[in-house]
């Protein structure tokens, strides 16, 4: 049997290049190997945004095509709505009766989420023990791989200490799952800054071509290259960052020379970027003009999804309930 990945993201808004190269391409990559669980995450959104609601659902829909757009596919993996799977809730009300308040006071990103957000009240259960939640989200699962990067691994430990805790309490149930170490590259926003919608500086997948041209030729470039005969430095030039991510080398190398000589103006520069990024984004096109018109066929997927999820997910169920003698 295939060892089993889980990941999920949460329903925030429209997806961007940061997205689609900081985890996106690596699911595709996965699913090959791997038996994968996707999910989008509609519990966690509301840790911080439940008092605005009113897009919810359809964020979920636009992440999803979002997903299948960009080469998830139905049928290796599983892709589904997390609130589909009621199963999640369960474990995490169960494992919230074992773990340590200071547990989960102590992740990372509690106190400077609450730093970030003063515009919202986090004094709430629910963003205290969403980390929680997502330790229900991996064990529900079994999951013997998550895929994260360096910033996210205390709270994965916090999902193999709580494994621990259970099995040590009750009888081992659960494995401790592993972190698939992923490297995702620095995505640029056109302003210089990381790729954020927060930043109004972000590219993307529904963006047409002509939109993605537009925001590519009104993108900074090195501040100190005024005249096209100035040359320039491509190290501190985001036009360059994206190059590195989406170009092939040969067009990286004749920018990185054109560049420091005066041999290029930003604009070929750009044009040459924008080359390489509607190569790389056509299919997406392709494929999300499908399904963004197709609003039972997304439905369908998710449902299929959940399905499946459900019975993966009640199967460890009946395994914690007999444990704790329920």
């Amino acid at each position: 049997m295939k060892q089993r990945v889980l990941s999920g993201m949460r329903p925030t808004g429209k997806l961007h290049l940061g997205n689609f190269s900081g985890a996106l391409e690596n699911w595709k990559r996965l699913q090959e190997t791997y038996e994968c669980f996707f999910f989008v995450a509609d519990w966690h959104a509301l840790s911080t945004d439940y008092a605005k609601t009113s897009d919810l659902r359809e964020n979920v829909h636009l992440m999803l095509v979002d997903w299948l757009a960009a080469g998830l596919d139905p049928r290796k993996s599983t892709i589904f709505i997390q609130s589909y799977v009621p199963e999640h809730a369960e474990l995490h009300i169960l494992l919230s009766m074992i773990t340590p308040i200071p547990w989960l006071e102590r992740v990372p990103t509690y106190k400077e989420q609450q730093q970030e957000l003063k515009d919202k009240d986090l004094s709430t259960y629910g963003f205290l023990g969403y980390p929680l939640l997502q330790s229900a989200d991996i064990l529900v699962y079994k999951a013997d791989y998550v895929p994260v990067g360096i910033d996210q691994l205390p709270h994965l430990e916090l999902t193999r200490e709580i494994a621990r805790r259970f099995n040590h309490l009750y009888k081992p149930v659960f494995p401790e799952p592993q972190p698939l170490m992923t490297e995702f590259p620095k995505i640029p926003g056109t302003d210089g800054r990381k790729m954020s919608k927060s930043y109004s500086n972000a590219i993307y997948l529904s963006d047409t071509r002509e939109v993605v041209w537009e925001k590519l030729r009104t993108m900074v470039t090195d501040p100190k290259r005024i005249k096209r005969s100035d040359p320039g430095d491509p190290e501190i030039c985001p036009v360059y960052g994206l190059h590195r991510v989406y170009s092939p080398q040969d067009i990286i190398k004749q920018v990185d020379v054109g560049c420091r000589t005066a041999g290029i103006g930003c604009i070929e520069c750009k044009q040459w970027l924008n080359t390489a990024l509607t190569e790389k984004l056509e299919p997406i096109w392709e494929r999300r003009s499908r399904y963004l018109n197709d609003f039972s066929l997304v439905k369908g997927i998710a449902e299929a999804g959940a399905k499946r999820a459900r019975e993966a997910a009640s199967s460890v169920l009946a395994e914690v309930r007999a444990a704790i003698g329920l």
